[in-house]
């Protein structure tokens, strides 16, 4: 499954180098030194494929200015194509990548999650679930899982460890240990609103 990494932002210099809006938990293995990425909803006849005529960029090399991701793709020489390439998207193949690289959206959708205090260690989930995941939400500080819950709110969950424990793919569920009060946020203006 293709996987949105990027945004390619504004030109820096003359080289040809670009600013990237990052999408993805590892830039430093997505923009990597050779490392291939797809452009999104590329077209044979948009103004780039001149430039990218398989639909691809190559990563020359990468490197950080401050807060923000420069990258040199082999593709792109000048400071006018670089301009070319403002606003394309970049995408690769999740299929292609190692295990232990991370967690994308397409692997938690539609998972049911359980707390972690109704699921004796060891054994697999038997109650109601609690919730569904209905999106991941990829941020510069942490991710967050989206879930509907079983009152049909929505209720945002940060994903980290402390909160979401486990994650079996293979039994498809979700395991969480929220903090007291996490799921009922955001129900109290959701049935005032409903009431109004």
């Amino acid at each position: 499954m293709q996987v949105l990494v990027a945004r390619i932002g504004k030109p820096h210099g003359i080289r040809g180098e670009v600013t990237l809006q990052i999408f993805t938990d590892a830039p430093d293995i997505r923009f990597a030194q050779g490392e291939r990425l797809s452009i999104e909803e590329f077209s044979p006849s948009a103004p780039i494929a001149r430039l990218a005529p398989a639909g691809e960029l190559t990563v020359a090399h990468s490197r950080w200015n401050k807060k923000i991701l420069v990258v040199k793709f082999e593709e792109i020489t000048t400071r006018n194509d670089a301009e070319l390439f403002r606003d394309w998207r970049l995408t690769f193949n999740s299929e292609e990548a190692a295990e232990d690289e991370g967690i994308y959206e397409h692997d938690v959708l539609d998972l049911p999650v359980y707390l972690l205090s109704d699921v004796p260690v060891g054994e697999l989930p038997s109650a109601d679930p609690v919730a569904t995941v209905i999106g991941l939400q990829t941020l510069p500080t942490q991710d967050l899982l989206i879930v509907k819950l079983a009152n049909g709110s929505e209720a945002m969950i940060p994903f980290v460890e402390e909160i979401v424990p486990e994650i079996d793919l293979d039994e498809s569920f979700i395991l969480i240990d929220p903090p007291a009060g996490l799921l009922e946020l955001g129900q109290d203006d959701s049935a005032a609103e409903g009431g109004a």
